[in-house]
């Protein structure tokens, strides 16, 4: 078995999910979206693995016996296959369903004269001003394009306020913009007057209909948003560094500007600029995806929480509690009548995070140990930790620095334990903790040379 191609399988299960009419509607377009943020991050790591073992010419071939070179083939066919079906599902199923449930992702074709003149004052006040235009120039080169960012490239015809002809310029949209604008309610029904409750506009929709503000005197010729997907594996030999965490911190910043893997334009981008895009990217024809519609889908994962609709959705989901934890003041009597069984999600977590919160304030836990993997900027076992060291308790965390994507917030928080007193191992060389466990120990009886007791 070949594991990109297994990725590839396991993204065409998950569209089907998306697919499937037994799936509450707005729930099928969560789902199309965890396929884009899936797919966004197989390039960053395993199709940018493929091509740098192509750019060292490698003639290894792996268990499966593809080489690096067949490998890559295979997975461009299916991948672009796997994009065509997800936007012929998003324009061709799911935005016509939504439409007839009253919520509208409205095309700049479809605007009428009030939701226009809304629109254009939105853009004036609110995405115009953080715009910065860049013509491209002998002055101004191509800019550098952050991965995953939206931008827009721009051809123009005629001369700018200081006498220069550029043919071509490049607007980034910065990331405070949200991609998906919602309408006031009064302005949602369209020309035929169809009822709608909820009426959303796409960024890329706003700069395309007002792009021409942003060139006065010159014509717009084709505006055409477009997306760079970046190698965003760290390349860290444990082995070799003295300081696994000095190094990380150092490739972190580049991540977001390593070599393209993919480009993404909309599909009425000139064959002109896409050829031109890609040369900037240092990319060939099979790393093209042209898509109709936004080409960062992943930007949709808000709306189903924004829309007030709980018959398109999931029935919420309550997790249930041990029945050795109702009513139960304090986990740790409880543990000691016998061991407790959580299987989550199905039972609540809530348990072992009060857990955790009682062992940092009581007097009689002396020491508390903890494997951290995933963590997220807000957490509040972190939180509890924290807590713990300040009270005095003795406290160790083996964090695992990498665990992709949230090396930074990783770092951070071992900063923050190290502060306060606690012990940070950074996992062990040549593995990756990817187990969650914690050890509490503690003084029974409440008193000097009481029996200590672990809980795990």
């Amino acid at each position: 078995l070949n594991r990109e191609l297994g990725i590839l399988a396991f993204n065409r299960r998950v569209l089907a999910q998306a697919r499937n009419p037994r799936t509450p509607l707005l729930e099928r377009l969560r789902v199309l979206c965890i396929v884009s943020s899936n797919l966004d991050e197989f390039f960053e790591i395993r199709v940018a693995g493929l091509k740098e073992q192509l750019k060292l010419n490698s003639v290894a071939v792996t268990t499966d016996g593809l080489s690096a070179r067949a490998a890559y083939e295979q997975v461009s066919a299916q991948a672009h296959a796997l994009v065509e079906e997800q936007y012929a599902l998003l324009n061709d199923d799911l935005l016509p369903a939504l439409a007839a449930e009253g919520i509208r992702f409205i095309r700049r074709s479809e605007w009428n004269a009030a939701q226009r003149d809304w629109i254009r004052g939105y853009f004036m006040r609110e995405v115009m001003p953080v715009l910065t235009p860049i013509g491209l120039d002998p002055s101004h080169p191509f800019p550098r394009v952050l991965n995953k960012s939206l931008n827009f490239a721009i051809e123009l015809d005629g001369k700018d306020a200081f006498g220069r002809s550029s043919g071509a310029a490049i607007v980034q949209a910065p990331r405070v913009l949200p991609r998906v604008i919602r309408l006031p309610r009064e302005l949602c029904n369209g020309e035929s007057g169809e009822a709608c409750e909820y009426g959303f506009v796409f960024l890329s929709s706003i700069l395309h209909g007002f792009v021409g503000e942003l060139f006065a005197g010159m014509d717009v010729l084709g505006c055409y948003q477009f997306r760079v997907t970046r190698n965003s594996d760290l390349f860290v030999d444990e082995e070799e560094v003295k300081n696994l965490r000095t190094k990380i911190q150092g490739e972190l910043p580049q991540r977001h500007f390593g070599d393209g893997v993919r480009l993404e334009v909309a599909d009425n981008c000139s064959e002109t600029m896409a050829n031109f895009l890609l040369a900037q990217f240092n990319l060939g024809e099979a790393d093209l995806y042209r898509v109709q519609g936004p080409v960062n889908l992943v930007r949709l994962m808000q709306v189903p929480d924004w829309v007030a609709r709980p018959d398109l959705k999931f029935q919420p989901f309550q997790p249930g509690t041990p029945n050795a934890l109702y009513k139960c003041h304090k986990l740790f009597d409880a543990m000691r009548k016998g061991d407790i069984l959580l299987h989550h999600p199905y039972q609540s977590f809530a348990p072992v995070i009060e857990l955790l919160e009682q062992a940092a304030v009581d007097p009689q836990v002396v020491a508390i140990k903890m494997t951290v993997y995933r963590t997220g900027t807000d957490s509040v076992l972190m939180q509890s930790l924290l807590r713990a060291a300040q009270n005095g308790k003795e406290v160790t965390v083996v964090v695992e620095l990498m665990a992709r994507f949230d090396e930074e917030a990783n770092i951070g928080w071992a900063t923050k334990l190290e502060e306060v007193g606690a012990h940070v191992v950074y996992g062990v060389v040549g593995y990756k903790t990817h187990a969650k466990m914690l050890m509490i120990v503690r003084r029974e009886e409440g008193r000097p040379g009481g029996p200590l007791r672990r809980y795990v």
